[in-house]
């Protein structure tokens, strides 16, 4: 058997049950795997492989009296913002450096309840706020193709766990992006539910859908696997349904792509995408031959709806923090806050009123498509030393995050969304293809997502291969590059 740190979750399970493989050497493996290349990366930031071995024999003795779950066995990464017991949640903040979690959040007992083995935390900017993942606590995470690069964010740390084999799954979340942007930047997918199939029934501003978690893995059916273990009703999230149809998400199957009315846009219309994004996106489009529209839903005050809510939603939330310990707060948040503050309660009223306009016309577009096609995020990945890029050919960016309009223009609206790893750019770098679906079909989003990555496998231009492992396991320590703490 190859290398087990290398198998797809569901080869894994597979192996598993067929008893051809135990949870034992599979942990091992991927603890292995880590220790190998994690200096690399830093994708792994606090972990005890003694616990997650201990957890695996746990699984293995569940597999041989035939107790299996839908997961069992299989190691877990989990982003730092939410808590894994006894392991330190820090949100990549300062203020949280020492904390120690007490118990697990909702996620973390789904995966564990479903035989999951957790194998630690993973990397992420300060309270997710951007998308490159360094922080004051942790330092900088590099790409899995090039760890001098960055490997975006905020799900920074689960793409580049994945990619380089330390977990088949791995948590994230989103709100500009922070799923689709990382797994883009990384060759793996992410994917964005609708509102309520993943509850956030943690979200502070619980009536607000801008944020959710969602799975990350290596392929859209281990996406799939993952995200039916998610998914569930919770009167926490006005979102969440009470009686779920949104039918068996482990399984969605595949459908003829020349049934579907596919529309594909460059950039929304309004988003700033970078030359060598807009060359592979097009490549792209002619390799799989779908046939599609060249058309975009109207998204007019996308940027300004985005960020007002944002801003609206960190000051909610970070508002004390920058009052009561503004040395230990970083630039992203500060900025955010200070927005929050300059707008006006009319400003936010409009902000609302123009989201809920702008979801109607996007329901009026799915009304004559059923898929639509977009570059996942607009540049190519940049030096990490860049915190955000300020500039896109030549184009100066408006904030932080203007450089993730290709995603927030889909967070605005509320649809279900993954990035679809599709070759390399110009560049050598990863590129991720938007696919988009209606709202509230997550399962036929999977479907058609499943369909295209048939298509991509036949074709090895439009594969992605996989990082140099063996480079990296020789490569130096991230650590030691100047910068890597500093913001």
């Amino acid at each position: 058997m190859s290398d087990p740190a290398d198998l797809t979750a569901r080869d894994a399970l597979e192996a598993i049950r067929r008893r051809t493989l135990s949870p034992v050497e599979l942990a091992r493996a991927c603890i292995a795997r880590t220790e190998a290349v994690n200096p690399a990366v830093n994708a792994i930031v606090a972990w005890s492989p003694e616990t997650c071995l201990a957890e695996a024999e746990r699984a293995e003795a569940a597999v041989m009296r035939g107790a299996l779950g839908r997961l069992t066995g299989l190691p877990v990464a989990v982003k730092d913002m939410i808590d894994v017991a006894d392991l330190p949640t820090t949100f990549g903040s300062e203020i949280y450096a020492d904390n120690v979690a007490q118990g697990d959040d909702p996620i973390v007992r789904e995966m564990r309840g479903a035989g999951a083995v957790i194998l630690g935390k993973t990397n992420c900017p300060e309270w997710s706020a951007g998308a490159n993942t360094r922080n004051r606590v942790y330092g900088a995470t590099g790409n899995p193709y090039d760890p001098t690069r960055s490997s975006a964010g905020s799900s920074g740390g689960s793409a580049v766990a994945l990619a380089c084999g330390m977990a088949p799954l791995a948590t994230g979340s989103d709100m500009g992006g922070s799923l689709r942007n990382p797994a883009s930047f990384c060759g793996v997918v992410g994917m964005r539910p609708s509102p309520g199939v993943v509850p956030g029934e943690t979200r502070g501003l619980a009536t607000l859908w801008l944020s959710s978690s969602g799975p990350m893995a290596r392929n859209v059916d281990d996406a799939a696997l993952m995200l039916d273990v998610m998914a569930r009703p919770d009167r926490g999230d006005p979102f969440s349904p009470a009686r779920p149809d949104w039918g068996d998400l482990a399984h969605p199957g595949e459908v003829d792509p020349s049934t579907l009315r596919i529309a594909a846009t460059e950039d929304f219309g309004f988003a700033p995408v970078e030359g060598i994004v807009r060359r592979a996106f097009r490549a792209a489009l002619a390799k799989l031959s779908l046939g599609h529209a060249e058309e975009t839903p109207d998204c007019s005050g996308a940027d300004r709806i985005f960020s007002v809510l944002r801003a609206v939603s960190f000051l909610g939330g970070h508002l004390d923090y920058t009052r009561d310990y503004p040395d230990k707060v970083g630039p992203n948040v500060h900025e955010n806050v200070a927005e929050g503050l300059g707008y006006s309660a009319l400003d936010v009223a409009r902000a609302l009123t123009d989201q809920s306009a702008y979801y109607r016309r996007w329901q009026a577009f799915f009304d004559e498509y059923d898929l639509l096609l977009a570059p996942a995020i607009t540049i190519s990945p940049r030096d990490w030393h860049e915190l955000y890029p300020t500039e896109i050919d030549g184009q100066r960016t408006e904030s932080y995050f203007h450089w993730l309009a290709c995603a927030y223009a889909t967070t605005i609206a509320g649809h279900p969304c993954l990035s679809l790893p599709c070759g390399l750019d110009e560049a050598g770098m990863p590129f991720g293809l938007q696919l988009i679906g209606r709202r509230g079909d997550d399962r036929a989003l999977l479907a058609a997502a499943a369909s295209i990555e048939t298509i991509i496998a036949g074709d090895p231009d439009l594969r992605t291969p996989p990082p140099d492992i063996a480079a990296l396991a020789t490569a130096r320590p991230i650590s030691e590059m100047p910068g890597f703490l500093d913001l």
